[in-house]
């Protein structure tokens, strides 16, 4: 298969940001996790003799990783960016592909895989932004807190998706489908 330009600038930014995402909420879930830190924060401050509260604990340890957060709200409007770009790129791209009809049953799967990734795509897109401005939209913080609690369940979908498409191509290339992983950095058939 050849990947015109367009496309193959498509993967490798879309393939960052969403490897930026990823890597935002594990930092959120882990390192930079406001449970953890703020209890750290409690009693590292105690040993030197500075007493604080568990709020404003909770406080410090949310502004250590406001800044990477914001990072995570930029790579959401980058991320709304590329999924309207993939669009046009549905009815504009050049790439050399073939008919779905023509396709085997596994590379109907993929296809169709790839189809059932962009719609979470856009669901995690339109969550994401709905959760960012739920005030500016008229919603309760709690109704915010459900969309949030399911943004982060169907995040879960992307989570394993990335590994499986990983080595989906690896697999592809060293099976009948040489020069995949080449075509998509360079564009042309092997």
């Amino acid at each position: 298969m050849k990947y015109s330009l367009y496309f193959r600038i498509w993967h490798w930014l879309h393939a960052l940001v969403i490897l930026g995402l990823l890597a935002t909420v594990f930092l959120r879930k882990t390192f930079l996790s406001w449970r953890t830190n703020s209890e750290i924060l409690l009693n590292k401050l105690a040993d030197i003799d500075i007493e604080i509260t568990a709020t404003q604990a909770k406080v410090l340890a949310k502004a250590v990783r406001a800044g990477m957060w914001e990072w995570h709200i930029i790579l959401g409007y980058a991320l709304v960016i590329l999924i309207a770009f993939r669009i046009y790129l549905m009815f504009k791209d050049t790439s050399n592909k073939k008919s779905f009809f023509a396709l085997d049953l596994h590379k109907k799967a993929v296809y169709l895989s790839y189809f059932f990734i962009y719609g979470t795509l856009i669901f995690m897109s339109i969550s994401g932004f709905i959760i960012y401005f739920y005030q500016g939209l008229g919603l309760l913080k709690t109704t915010a807190h459900d969309i949030k609690e399911i943004h982060e369940l169907v995040f879960q979908v992307i989570m394993y998706f990335v590994p499986i498409h990983i080595i989906g191509v690896i697999i592809a290339e060293h099976r009948g489908e040489k020069g995949l992983i080449s075509s998509m950095i360079h564009g042309k058939e092997l």
